[in-house]
């Protein structure tokens, strides 16, 4: 966290990446497709949903917390105490084109028996409620089921054979408990067994990559037969996600699956970042005003493209990580059931998630 990128930083950082040897064949990125990324960020072409501008609209949220029955007391801020409420009325406008409404029913329709998965930590966990809140305000009488087993929830809208599941892993690479303690894998992905035959595919990971000291759950990073009490955090990020890109490249048939990677979610803990260095999320009630994020661009960010950019086979990404920047008002800071402190990491519902599936709806319907 607080990983920021500078100029001389990226070029090194790249320089870095460029000469680090890869765990898969060589063929396996040969002839990658290089307009991966571009294929995230435009739409067939058409549209930049990713750059533009908060603006006030009294028709949001897209639902009341209060009428959600999934929301966990983690991102529950109404219900938590969370006084102000104008942070609930901000729509994202992109700066050529309009994003279409969310429909709940026509996501339905659209995805009628079909199985759709989100993978990562926690804010895949906050991503995937808040899918679910914006269906479930669209079809109130809709039977439900909703099911949670080790690792995995899945809440099925019966009515259409609609399965909204969520796969909690950290890493998406392997954390293995091993004799000398929790070991983090990065060429192994074991857990992707679980995440065959999907419809669709949401994939995210970073922010426990840089968790050191008491937070940091894993012992030993293993690569190969090499075992090493600590590693570059980004360097090893780049490696479990060019193992997740292997994975991909091996099992996913574009034809039955789309796939999706979550663009970086950041943190608002330094207000240093927004030029307020005395500041944090904690009271904040209004979006970045300006047009271009002071901290600029998270080097997890560089690292993502430069994943996306070696893998052959389509990912999209949501790159939602410079809108999310300008919502140091939405988190819950102090209004969360279930986080201890301040809480500048993940986003209240109704909120900041709603715009990502917003932004995934446009390019499933685009």
């Amino acid at each position: 966290m607080g990983l920021q990128l500078r100029p001389i930083f990226l070029s090194l950082l790249l320089f870095q990446l460029s000469q680090l040897p890869h765990q898969t064949k060589a063929e396996d990125f040969s002839n990658a497709n290089t307009t991966s990324v571009i294929r995230a960020r435009k739409l067939a072409g058409r549209c930049n949903f990713f750059r533009g501008k908060w603006v006030y609209d009294a028709s949001y949220p897209l639902y009341d917390s209060s009428s959600c029955p999934f929301i966990d007391p983690e991102f529950d801020c109404i219900k938590y105490g969370r006084p102000d409420k104008q942070y609930l009325k901000y729509r994202w406008q992109p700066f050529s084109c309009n994003l279409p409404r969310f429909n709940g029913l026509d996501f339905l329709e659209r995805w009628k028996g079909k199985r759709i998965m989100f993978v990562g930590d926690s804010l895949s966990f906050n991503q995937w409620q808040s899918l679910s809140c914006m269906i479930h305000s669209s079809v109130p009488n809709a039977r439900t089921y909703l099911m949670k087993s080790g690792p995995l929830s899945s809440l099925t809208f019966e009515d259409y054979g609609v399965k909204l599941m969520l796969y909690r892993t950290t890493y998406l690479v392997d954390l293995v408990r091993e004799n000398m303690g929790l070991v983090l894998k990065l060429d192994s992905i074991q857990n992707g067994n679980a995440w065959k035959g999907m419809d669709m595919l949401i994939f995210n990971t970073w922010h426990w990559w840089t968790h050191t000291g008491s937070s940091q759950p894993w012992a030993y990073v293993e690569e190969g037969n090499k075992l090493y009490k600590d590693m570059n955090r980004l360097v090893a990020f780049y490696k479990g996600l060019t193992t997740w890109a292997r994975w991909v490249n091996i099992n996913v048939d574009p034809s039955k699956t789309k796939v999706f990677f979550q663009g970086i979610s950041p943190t608002h803990y330094e207000g240093k970042d927004w030029n307020q260095p005395t500041r944090s999320c904690d009271g904040e009630m209004q979006p970045f005003a300006g047009t271009s994020y002071p901290a600029g661009t998270p080097m997890a960010s560089v690292v993502v493209d430069k994943v996306l950019s070696r893998i052959k086979k389509p990912v999209y990404l949501l790159d939602v990580t410079t809108l999310s920047q300008f919502r140091k008002d939405a988190h819950p800071s102090d209004y969360s059931g279930e986080h201890s402190g301040t809480d500048c990491s993940h986003w209240c519902l109704p909120g900041l998630p709603d715009t990502w599936n917003e932004l995934l709806y446009a390019a499933l319907v685009g």
